[in-house]
């Protein structure tokens, strides 16, 4: 089973950036379609970005478009969110996520490794 490690959340003012990192173990990060997810108090878990293995597919909520980029590094074995002008509504726990095989739609479901999360919160 892979271990997945969430860094790099946060308080910051509305406007700002942050950039969360996930380590993954083991030897076949490249071959999985990576994601991060978010959820907020009181709210359900909700997709926020997936990138395919090879990167060259991408997809984000349309909350987040124009704002957040994910990205990743095969030989680190590791998914980047970048976050950027920052919102109030952004404050969840983010979390990556190792989607079970190929590409497709992004149901939590269809995830089968979760990290345990790391706070972002935003002030207003």
């Amino acid at each position: 089973q892979v271990q997945l490690v969430e860094s790099g959340g946060g308080l910051v003012q509305a406007g700002g950036s942050l950039r969360l990192s996930c380590a993954a173990s083991g030897r076949t990060f490249s071959i999985y379609t990576m994601g991060w997810f978010r959820q907020a108090p009181g709210k359900e878990r909700e997709f926020v970005a997936a990138i395919s293995s090879s990167g060259d597919l991408i997809i984000y909520l349309d909350s987040v478009k124009g704002r957040f980029t994910i990205s990743r590094d095969n030989r680190k074995n590791t998914v980047y969110l970048q976050m950027n002008s920052l919102k109030p509504d952004d404050t969840a726990v983010y979390y990556c996520a190792r989607r079970r095989t190929g590409w497709g739609t992004m149901a939590s479901t269809n995830f089968d490794s979760w990290g345990q999360g790391t706070q972002v919160t935003v002030s207003s």
